[in-house]
C-alpha cells in the first residue's frame, strides 16, 4: 500500500525497535561494530563513517519523500553539494547556476572549486530564453536550480529547466530546502538530483547540522557513495535522529509556516516602509501562477525591500522583538536577516550580490497575530 505523504513522514526507516519494543528506534551512537569473524559485517555495519542504522534511517525517509531511489546523508548541506560536484566535475566542466542562489552556494564553485579549472557561469534561471542561450554557449556539465530562490524568491520552472539541461547534456540538480518535499517534488518534475540543507525545514526545531543528496541514478548513487566514504562528510547519529525527528511533524509545521508568511506577506504590502514584498503567495509575485502549479502551498520564507534602503533595512531587522536576528531558517521560530551582511556576505561585488535594502525573513509557527504585530511595530519604527 502506497501511503500519505504525512504517514511516511513518520514511519518509512521508522520500525520499532525489535528487542525492547520501543517505538522510536534507538540512537546508534557508537563508531564501530563487532563482525562476526573476520570480514562478517552484522547487517552490513562495520564502521561510522561507511554506515550507521541511524544515518541509514533517515536516508530511507529522506528517498521515500523525494521519491527517489537513493538518499545520503551529510554532516552539512555545503559538504552534500561539494561530494556531488566532486563525483560529476572534472578539470574543464562547466557549472551554470542561477544569479539568486544561497551565497554558500556560490562561494563553493566560485572559491573552491573554479581554482581547480571548473568554469561558472550563472543566469537568471526564471528566463527560460536566457537559459537555453547559456548552456548553448558551451558545453554544460551541471544546471543548479534554486527554486524558491535565496534571498529573492524567485520561482523557475523545474520541468522546463530539466528539459532545457538534459537537451544541452548537463546533470539538472534543484535544491530544495526553502520548498522541502513537502511542498515541491523536483525529481518527479524531471530533475536528475535534489539537495537539501536539512538544518532547515527537515530538521525544523534549530538544534541540528546536516545535508543530504536524493537521486534516481544507480550509476551516480555509487560515485557518490564513494565519495561520501572516502572523504567522510558523513552525519553523526545525534544529528540523523534528531533530523528524523524532525520530519516527522514536517508537513503539519510546513502548514503553519505558510499560512503565517502569508498574512505577514499580506500585512507588509502597502506598509510605507516597504517598497517591495517578495513572496511567491502574492498574486502579485512574478512567479505567483507558476508557484501555484508547482508548489502544494507557498512556504515560509519572504523577503521585503526597504523604502529608506540599506539605513532602514538594518534599521527594520534590528527592531523586530519575535523575529530573531540570526542566520538560518526553517526553524519553529522566526527569524529575521540583512543578508547583505549576513547570508549573502560572501557576494559582494558579484552578480548574486543582493540589493542592500532587502531583510529576510524566516516566518516560524508562533501565532499569526503577534508575527504581524511584531513585523508591523519595526516597520512603524523605521525612520
Amino acid at each position: 500500500m502506497t501511503s500519505s505523504f504525512e504517514t511516511r513522514a513518520i514511519h518509512d526507516g521508522q520500525a520499532f525497535d525489535p528487542t525492547t519494543g520501543a517505538v522510536v528506534p534507538p540512537i546508534y551512537q557508537t563508531s564501530t561494530f563487532v563482525q562476526d569473524g573476520i570480514g562478517g559485517f552484522r547487517s552490513g555495519y562495520e564502521y561510522g563513517r561507511s554506515a550507521n542504522p541511524t544515518r541509514d534511517s533517515l536516508q530511507t525517509v529522506l528517498a521515500s519523500l523525494e521519491g527517489g531511489s537513493h538518499a545520503f546523508s551529510f554532516a552539512s548541506g555545503l559538504a552534500a553539494e561539494d561530494s556531488l560536484l566532486r563525483a560529476v566535475l572534472s578539470p574543464g566542466s562547466r557549472v551554470v547556476m542561477g544569479n539568486d542562489v544561497y551565497g554558500g552556494t556560490h562561494r563553493l564553485v566560485n572559491r573552491v572549486w573554479r581554482p581547480w579549472g571548473v568554469d561558472l557561469v550563472t543566469v537568471d534561471m526564471s528566463d527560460l530564453d536566457a537559459v537555453r542561450a547559456v548552456v548553448a554557449a558551451a558545453p554544460t556539465t551541471v544546471l543548479w536550480v534554486e527554486t524558491p530562490s535565496n534571498p529573492l524568491m524567485k520561482i523557475s520552472d523545474i520541468a522546463a529547466l530539466a528539459s532545457i539541461g538534459h537537451d544541452a547534456g548537463a546533470l539538472v540538480v534543484v535544491d530544495n530546502t526553502f520548498a522541502s518535499p513537502y511542498i515541491q517534488q523536483p525529481l518527479a518534475l524531471g530533475a536528475d538530483v535534489v539537495v537539501h540543507s536539512t538544518t532547515k525545514y527537515l530538521g525544523g526545531h534549530s538544534d541540528t547540522l546536516g545535508g543530504a543528496l536524493v537521486l534516481q541514478d544507480a550509476e551516480l548513487a555509487e560515485k557518490v557513495g564513494f565519495i561520501q566514504f572516502g572523504v567522510g562528510a558523513v552525519s553523526a547519529p545525534m544529528e540523523a535522529w534528531l533530523t528524523v525527528r524532525g520530519i516527522k511533524t514536517l508537513g503539519v509545521r510546513v502548514d503553519r509556516h505558510s499560512e503565517n508568511a502569508q498574512a505577514v506577506a499580506e500585512a507588509v504590502v502597502g506598509h510605507p516602509a516597504a517598497a517591495q514584498v517578495f513572496y511567491p503567495g502574492l498574486s502579485s509575485h512574478p512567479g505567483h501562477e507558476l508557484a501555484a502549479r508547482q508548489m502544494k502551498r507557498f512556504g515560509g520564507m519572504l523577503s521585503v525591500g526597504l523604502a529608506g534602503g540599506a539605513a532602514a533595512a538594518r534599521q527594520f531587522a534590528e527592531a523586530t522583538e519575535i523575529f530573531q536576528l540570526a542566520e538560518s531558517l526553517g526553524g519553529v521560530e522566526s527569524l529575521i536577516g540583512y543578508p547583505t551582511a549576513m547570508t549573502h556576505a560572501s557576494v559582494i561585488g558579484t552578480e548574486l550580490e543582493v540589493p542592500d535594502n532587502i531583510v529576510r525573513l524566516s516566518v516560524g509557527i508562533e501565532s499569526v497575530d503577534d508575527l504581524v504585530a511584531d513585523v508591523v511595530q519595526a516597520l512603524d519604527r523605521v525612520q
